[in-house]
């Protein structure tokens, strides 16, 4: 699908000035959609998804210390200071209580906490977080990874960032995690991995981050939220089994769970158009009186 048009704006919160990539609405439109990318990610992860919901006005903010936002400077990075950052951001913005919220991987978790100090008509969570990494079947996988986030904050700036940055490291990510065969699926992961993987702001930021990232689930919110909830995940996703996501789905007063087969942790990228269609479903219901 062609590109959307985006309009960029800059806001200063907490000592950090964040970039928020705007795409209007088609007509007819059908609601606005507060989107927040995952981990180590920006506003281009969420781009496809965006593509097939033409007719939604998507907001999508660059998290503060990724891609073309700076780190904050008086609030941690972390689930917390994420959603006291994009509460205010929301305010600046006007996102009003008709306004649907979106999290995939990691920002499913701070939009499950945002949604429990802000009214929103709707929770979307992509890949939501099901079960705490360091007690998943990936332990010890994420062990690794927490060290060497770790380590490489603590060690010379100029090997550090080199690290963090590499290529190798982007595409062994990027092998693991994408399922498809398709080969130009797979190469537009890989690409879209090295591109944006090491749009950090810094080593700090990265490994505080990070840490936040495994601490917690979507679960730690799920039970205090009663709003529409649709959840999509993938049957092979590494950070959330189809059991955990149920047990996940169940938590909320009002959710709804889609598993999406043959993908993992990346429906954002080889499922986009399945992904979309499920939320566009699941909103003209909402909006039709019949969830």
């Amino acid at each position: 699908m062609a590109p959307r048009q985006q309009l960029a704006t800059t806001h200063h919160f907490n000592g950090a000035e964040i970039r928020v990539y705007t795409h209007p609405a088609q007509k007819p439109s059908r609601g606005v959609i507060y989107a927040l990318h995952g981990f180590r990610g920006d506003h281009h992860g969420l781009a496809r998804i965006v593509s097939h919901l033409p007719h939604y006005t998507v907001v999508v903010p660059d998290l503060p210390g990724f891609g073309s936002s700076t780190s904050m400077l008086d609030l941690d990075h972390d689930v917390d200071g994420y959603a006291a950052v994009l509460n205010q951001l929301a305010e600046e913005l006007q996102l009003g209580p008709s306004v649907h919220l979106l999290g995939h991987s990691f920002g499913s978790i701070v939009a499950a906490k945002l949604a429990t100090v802000r009214s929103f008509a709707s929770l979307l969570l992509l890949n939501p977080i099901s079960e705490l990494a360091l007690e998943s079947d990936q332990a010890l996988l994420s062990k690794l990874a927490s060290g060497y986030y770790e380590a490489c904050a603590r060690i010379p700036a100029g090997i550090g960032e080199a690290l963090l940055r590499s290529r190798l490291f982007s595409d062994a990510m990027s092998l693991v995690m994408t399922k498809s065969k398709d080969t130009d699926i797979r190469a537009y992961v890989r690409e879209q991995h090295r591109a944006y993987f090491g749009g950090f702001h810094s080593r700090a930021t990265l490994a505080q981050s990070y840490r936040a990232s495994i601490s917690s689930t979507v679960g730690d919110y799920s039970p205090a939220l009663g709003l529409p909830t649709l959840l999509v995940a993938g049957r092979e996703d590494e950070l959330g089994t189809p059991q955990t996501q149920e047990t996940l789905r169940a938590s909320f007063a009002d959710a709804q769970l889609v598993m999406l087969e043959n993908v993992g942790h990346l429906i954002h990228y080889e499922k986009a158009p399945e992904t979309a269609k499920a939320i566009d479903r699941f909103l003209q219901q909402l909006a039709a009186g019949r969830h």
